[in-house]
């Protein structure tokens, strides 16, 4: 066998394509069936630009001139398909005749790879967004329902260990006549004004550092002390219970829907965790969530009951009230106070 056979044999067995060319005048001299089988048989006198449809002259040119190799793809229809070739054309002597060299690859698998490739990067980017957005969406869902040091020890760990807090303080609020509000209105209305005086009351409790715990229907719970301490725990719940009273008697007064409230303070200890494992919530228990409880419900229509140990926390910053001795439930006899306002101005809300 030839060398030349050979050749031809390891051309056709890789696929390239390949044609030479004389420089002179651009006419075929020799060239393999993967070329013939993308761009047609050459006819005689037939000229390389006229074979191959697309090639751009001033490269070709540069080619001849200088020996700067050309490279460039072309599209080949065959067979109801679109083929995109690689063209490289360079320059080579036989004697004294120069030869152009012109090398065929298809490309098109490389090219519907790359594109795969280009539309499953696009696809991860989108998913990767939207897994970040449905990741912040859970976030923000998480740490309304736990104090933000939880959540971090949750996220963390998986898990959140009970810890018990010796001092704390709570404010339960619960509405008056809140059943029969409901049953004669509208739930679209109900749930749009509780959410605006639940809204108001988040700002309340923030600015004087508590965290609210949850809502229960009406009810409304937040601590201070827990999860990070606070030596004013006791004067942080007073004042968010003034200021809530004081937030519903201007509401009131410029909305059709009058809401009252009585209110409870509760001091002491309390266990803070996240109860459940498939619907986490964040839960408060011990006896100074107990005693506001029981408290609220003493409470006059927009009153605020606190048991009388509260006293000296509060008589410099709160009006103080004496409520009496009372049968608390499950407490037993308690002298209670009740706190009517602040002796510092008021912000409105």
């Amino acid at each position: 066998m030839s060398i030349a056979a050979i050749n031809e044999k390891l051309l056709r067995s890789i696929g390239v394509g390949v044609a030479l060319v004389r420089a002179s005048n651009l006419q075929f001299i020799f060239h393999n069936a993967p070329f013939a089988k993308w761009f047609g048989e050459p006819e005689k006198g037939q000229l390389l630009g006229d074979v191959i449809d697309g090639l751009q002259a001033e490269g070709i040119n540069a080619v001849i001139k200088d020996g700067s190799p050309f490279h460039g793809e072309v599209e080949v229809k065959l067979k109801r398909r679109t083929l995109v070739i690689a063209v490289t054309i360079s320059r080579a002597r036989e004697g004294k005749q120069t030869l152009l060299v012109v090398e065929c690859q298809n490309i098109t698998r490389i090219r519907e790879l790359e594109g795969m490739i280009d539309s499953y990067s696009t696809m991860v980017e989108r998913n990767t967004r939207e897994l970040e957005r449905e990741k912040e969406r859970v976030e923000r869902l998480l740490l309304n329902l736990m104090p933000r040091s939880v959540y971090e020890e949750f996220k963390t760990f998986g898990v959140v260990t009970p810890q018990l807090y010796e001092n704390v303080s709570v404010v339960m609020l619960d509405f008056v006549n809140f059943t029969d509000f409901a049953a004669r209105t509208d739930p679209t209305v109900t749930l749009g004004e509780l959410n605006d005086i639940f809204t108001a009351f988040d700002r309340i409790t923030e600015q004087y550092g508590c965290e609210r715990i949850k809502t229960i229907g009406d009810a409304y719970l937040a601590v201070s002390g827990m999860p990070d301490p606070a030596v004013d725990h006791a004067t942080a719940v007073a004042h968010c219970a003034v200021r809530f009273i004081r937030y519903l008697e201007r509401r009131n007064q410029s909305h059709p829907h009058k809401w009252q409230a009585r209110i409870g303070l509760g001091s002491g200890a309390a266990v803070g965790s996240v109860v459940g494992i498939q619907k986490y919530v964040y839960d408060v228990f011990g006896p100074s969530v107990n005693m506001a409880s029981r408290l609220q419900v003493l409470a006059e229509p927009m009153g605020i009951v606190a048991p009388a140990e509260m006293k000296f926390d509060l008589i410099d910053e709160f009006r103080i009230g004496d409520f009496g001795t009372h049968d608390v439930k499950g407490l037993g006899e308690l002298k209670l106070i009740t706190v009517t306002g602040s002796t510092r101005p008021v912000r409105s809300y």
